[in-house]
């Protein structure tokens, strides 16, 4: 099962989360929704070199898909039927949600 780390205030996990809804291959785990998702994500993205161009690049790294085996990825369409539009992922530095 694919772990995917988004939060309802992210217009791109918003979107994520409403396609990926109801499918049993895809566990979805909101990181507002209690302090314990929260910490489990920080603690990857805090260890996972997967995320260096993220933070480098001032993103928290959501929508995030963790694989069965490990990879980690944050390309949606990989994941999805169809594409979602880019452009509004959240950023630390306010260009983003």
């Amino acid at each position: 099962m694919t772990k995917v780390y988004v939060t309802a205030t992210c217009p791109d996990c918003s979107e994520v989360k409403k396609r990926l809804s109801g499918n049993p291959d895809f566990e979805i785990i909101d990181i507002c929704e209690h302090v314990r998702n929260l910490k489990e994500f920080i603690r990857l993205r805090d260890s996972s070199p997967a995320f260096d161009s993220v933070r480098a690049g001032g993103s928290i790294g959501i929508p995030c898909f963790v694989e069965d085996d490990g990879q980690i990825s944050f390309d949606a369409a990989k994941f999805l039927a169809e594409e979602i539009p880019t452009g509004a992922s959240c950023s630390l530095d306010g260009k983003g949600c």
